[in-house]
């Protein structure tokens, strides 16, 4: 499978789980390490209580070299023998917790995978968090990891989904400079490991949670399949129904999910970082509700590959923003936006004028330009958001074309709008008026 993967130019990424072992809490099965050395391979606290930062019952004890070497040994086996490319490390917190149960940047564990001459160069990302005290990481990876970057997640949901069911039942949302901060990499938050953007593995969605077609179409989880009372999943899901719970025929309700759904797979592939997309919301797949779907096997979790005219429009709107997505960065090098000249990401509120301080933190205030260039004169594109509930009238900024002389032509390439059809292709000068409708995401080139 692999090598046919590889023929097709497709890396493999092996989702791998050495936080825990089946065997449970120490009331459990004994099945394999609990009977060769139980206080050697699990975390306890001295009086044989075992410290579980898993919440799966157990936590491998990845202070013991034997433990380490058990690992490693895994790791290199995959790549050696199956010739995997990397390798995605489920609550990989809880192999870098020292003695006294803190997260250590510098763990042993991510020393001798550094050091090593076959992981070293593979790719590794974490979900940099796990259920123990003081779990949430992100961004403390050392160089060469890749973090799931849940702030971007969280950012995105509130600003498309939370935002707009508050403004719609008529509140307040929130203003756009944690959105814009996603859009542009996380920097910050990356800064003090000594990585760059390209750290940040961008999501919306994920195994665990709401698919996407689920987080636009339901307020509340619905695991009461999974037999549990729905008790199960995460409760703080920053979903929208778009005005009624589950499957429903109102057209007008199924355009604004649809649109909503657009706003959201656009902010992903415009992002800094690196995209990650849940298998099925390319085609608006559901879980009915579920967002903690591990244990069906059925129908909830299958995918359905029949083509529906929803499923056709989403996949074609995700194939647009793939393809401008790679436009867009194809001149780049891994870190960018740094070329061999100075580039620049440069913010513009609606009037074209550099964002003021006051527009960032104005809850209000929820439109905002990004321009993508360099000072040689390139400009890579523009990505105008409005987030508010009106059609808004924005100045494109002033900048002047490759020569330094006449106003260069924005050519929209898309709008998350239903006018995309309509208005794609539209060239409007730099410094002149377009309109951009509400609750949208448009890119424009040159």
């Amino acid at each position: 499978m692999v090598k046919l993967l590889h023929a097709a130019g497709l890396e493999v990424i092996l989702d791998v789980v050495y936080n825990h072992t089946a065997e449970g809490g120490r009331d459990g099965q004994t099945l394999s390490f609990r009977g060769l050395g139980e206080m050697q391979y699990y975390r306890n606290d001295g009086h044989g209580r075992y410290v579980d930062t898993t919440g799966c019952g157990n936590s491998l004890n990845f202070g013991h070299p034997r433990v380490v070497q058990l690992v490693l040994d895994s790791l290199r086996y995959w790549v050696d023998e199956f010739h995997i490319d990397g390798f995605r490390f489920d609550l990989a917190v809880t192999l870098c917790r020292n003695a006294a149960n803190d997260f250590d940047p510098h763990h042993p564990f991510l020393v001798a995978v550094a050091a090593d001459p076959v992981l070293s160069s593979v790719k590794l990302i974490a979900e940099p968090w796990d259920v123990g005290y003081g779990g949430w990481q992100t961004g403390r990876f050392p160089p060469g990891w890749v973090d799931w970057n849940d702030h971007y997640r969280d950012a995105l949901r509130s600003f498309w989904l939370a935002d707009r069911a508050a403004i719609d039942a008529g509140g307040q949302g929130g203003s756009v400079a944690r959105l814009a901060d996603s859009i542009s990499g996380s920097a910050s938050l990356f800064a003090d490991s000594g990585r760059s953007r390209m750290a940040s593995l961008n999501l919306v969605t994920a195994h665990d949670g709401f698919t996407l077609a689920d987080l636009v179409s339901y307020d509340r989880k619905h695991n009461e399949a999974n037999g549990e009372q729905n008790r199960d999943g995460h409760g703080d899901n920053r979903s929208y129904n778009h005005g009624f719970e589950g499957p429903t025929e109102d057209e007008e309700i199924l355009a604004l999910r649809a649109q909503t759904s657009r706003n959201l797979m656009a902010t992903l592939m415009v992002s800094m970082g690196v995209p990650m997309i849940t298998a099925g919301d390319e085609i608006g797949r559901t879980q009915q509700g579920n967002n903690n779907a591990y244990c069906q096997d059925n129908h909830i979790t299958w995918l359905d590959w029949t083509s529906t005219p929803e499923s056709h429009a989403m996949l074609r709107s995700t194939k647009r923003v793939i393809r401008l997505r790679k436009e867009f960065l194809a001149g780049q090098p891994h870190h960018y936006p740094s070329r061999d000249k100075q580039a620049y990401l440069h913010w513009f509120d609606e009037h074209g004028k550099p964002m003021s301080m006051d527009r960032w933190n104005d809850p209000q205030h929820r439109v905002v330009q990004l321009l993508l260039g360099s000072d040689d004169g390139q400009v890579d594109g523009l990505v105008v958001v409005n987030g508010s509930a009106h059609d808004i009238k924005i100045t494109l900024p002033d900048v002047s074309n490759d020569e330094g002389t006449g106003k260069r032509l924005f050519e929209l390439r898309l709008t998350t709008s239903e006018l995309q059809d309509r208005r794609q292709g539209v060239r409007v000068a730099a410094g002149e008026r377009d309109v951009v409708q509400s609750n949208t995401i448009s890119i424009y080139r040159t």
